[in-house]
């Protein structure tokens, strides 16, 4: 009985197996490449040719205007250390008439800073004895010294300036750089500072 079963189950399970498959692969064709695409060129598909930083020589203001002054530095005492920067780099301002091979912005502000500085600080004990007989002649001693440092951080206030250069024809982000100095001193000499940290942002111009 239970064998006849089995072999009936067996031979419907032979029998699915037989059975034509329900379920088929189609495919349908790739669609024709659009008539412009013979003559198109995918750039993305390149990388970017290294920029030519030699045929940048001229230079003007961003939108054609000075940097904004504060009270740290007035806007033409920042456009004459900027000049005087670039000048040392090889960029001249540009010629009246003639289109700039590069537009310029310079921006100063305050920054936070923390300094840390460590301070040395000596602790020492001892302890001295002089026994009068004359077995004890130079007595007894002791003592010693050592120096637990102590770092201290506090806080200054420093002035940033940030040097940006675009390519006058397209305005795409050429160089960036910035420096900082102290915000102290009198007017001179945050002036002849400021030419010091402008002079010293520009050394990394051009890229290599």
């Amino acid at each position: 009985m239970y064998r006849r079963i089995a072999l009936v189950i067996l031979s419907l399970g032979l029998g699915a197996c037989q059975s034509p498959n329900p379920y088929t692969a189609t495919s349908l064709p790739m669609p024709a490449a659009p008539p412009q695409a013979a003559n198109a060129i995918d750039l993305s598909a390149y990388p970017a040719p290294p920029r030519d930083y030699a045929r940048y020589q001229s230079w003007a203001w961003l939108n054609d205007r000075l940097p904004a002054g504060s009270a740290w530095a007035d806007s033409a005492q920042i456009a004459e250390a900027v000049s005087t920067a670039l000048d040392q780099r090889g960029l001249r301002p540009v010629q009246p008439g003639r289109a700039p091979d590069l537009r310029v912005s310079a921006d100063l502000h305050t920054e936070k800073r923390l300094r840390q500085v460590q301070d040395d600080y000596g602790y020492g004990a001892g302890y001295g004895g002089f026994y009068g007989d004359r077995y004890s002649r130079y007595g007894n001693q002791f003592g010693m010294y050592n120096t637990v440092p102590i770092i201290r951080t506090y806080e200054v206030e420093v002035m940033v300036v940030r040097l940006n250069l675009y390519d006058g024809k397209t305005g795409e982000p050429v160089w960036s750089s910035s420096a900082e100095t102290s915000s102290k001193g009198s007017l001179s000499e945050r002036g002849n500072s400021l030419r010091e940290s402008l002079n010293t942002a520009v050394q990394a111009y051009p890229p290599h």
